[in-house]
């Protein structure tokens, strides 16, 4: 395999970036650093890839390189890079994320217009469901997002679909449910609660955290999405859960335990473009990709927290 994955040094796109080259395929990674975190917590993410010799790195947007000679002798595309975060994604800020998120995606999937590419595989989101959706969510219900974010999600899975039916790009997209683990995106709300009861300062829980997730462990979301690049069907939309729907309440509890101290908890009122529940239906993942998440959510909240006592 001879991958390019977009937003290699962000949470997910390094650590599949890493596991594409313990596979032993060979990988470009382009990333922008769009400002939503701070740069160096990206390029600390980049640290064993930049000195792999497998491994090379382009400091640019989608839409400023030359794609096709990035493209040339790919075999593969991982597309990850996005603008995240629902909550910024309302009024003047709209703007970050049609660029980041649609118009990035357009382009990309035009410079793969005629390439032999075995795989173009798109990280969508479980944003695009919305409220309306009946439990366990489906990838043939109707997606209605309540929020921009995931609109613009919803809209560069469509040009995905656009592509594959008008061009046969061998587009397959993932819906992520709720990715966390060892360098999650510190607005995350893991990365707050774990870091916050490390350090015994208060957490925000917005609602009566009686709201509930479907959490994916990354190294699970990773897997699926290789799988995704070696077998999936083109033009097919998978869900990628970790079958770890608890609510909010319950994590605050299991981060007690992990980190061997109470949270404190201040409750803020729900925010809007914050879904009730989230639930994936991940047979057709099982079925086409063999998918199977393997890590529990209390062994996975330890391993970020383990992670978060290295780092911070």
């Amino acid at each position: 395999m001879k991958a390019l994955v977009t937003g290699a040094a962000g949470f997910i796109g390094s650590t599949l970036a890493e596991r594409l080259l313990a596979d032993s395929a060979e990988v470009v990674g382009i990333d922008c650093f769009t400002d939503y975190y701070p740069r160096q917590i990206k390029e600390r993410n980049l640290g064993t890839l930049l000195a792999h010799p497998k491994f090379r790195f382009v400091d640019a947007r989608i839409q400023d390189v030359d794609l096709l000679a990035l493209l040339r002798d790919r075999t593969h595309v991982f597309h990850l890079a996005a603008q995240a975060g629902v909550r910024k994604s309302w009024g003047r800020d709209f703007d970050v994320y049609t660029v980041n998120n649609i118009e990035a995606t357009q382009v990309l999937l035009e410079a793969c217009v005629g390439l032999p590419l075995e795989r173009v595989v798109y990280a969508s989101s479980s944003s695009v469901y919305g409220d309306r959706v009946e439990l366990p969510m489906r990838e043939d219900a109707l997606p209605q997002p309540v929020s921009p974010y995931g609109v613009t999600k919803l809209a560069a899975e469509q040009l995905c679909h656009l592509y594959h039916v008008s061009y046969g790009v061998p587009t397959v997209s993932l819906r992520y449910f709720t990715v966390y683990g060892p360098r999650q995106r510190p607005d995350m709300a893991f990365h707050r609660f774990l870091r916050a009861t490390r350090r015994g300062e208060p957490i925000t829980l917005f609602g009566d955290g009686e709201q509930t997730r479907d959490f994916t462990f990354v190294a699970d979301a990773v897997a699926a999405t290789v799988e995704a690049g070696r077998r999936g069907v083109p033009g097919r939309v998978y869900n990628v859960g970790g079958g770890s729907r608890v609510s909010m309440n319950d994590v605050i509890a299991i981060i007690g335990r992990v980190a061997g101290r109470q949270p404190l908890v201040s409750v803020d009122p729900v925010q809007k473009g914050d879904m009730r529940h989230t639930y994936a239906d991940t047979s057709l993942a099982r079925t086409d990709l063999g998918f199977a998440p393997a890590v529990s959510l209390e062994d996975g909240l330890a391993a970020e927290y383990r992670w978060l006592a290295e780092t911070l």
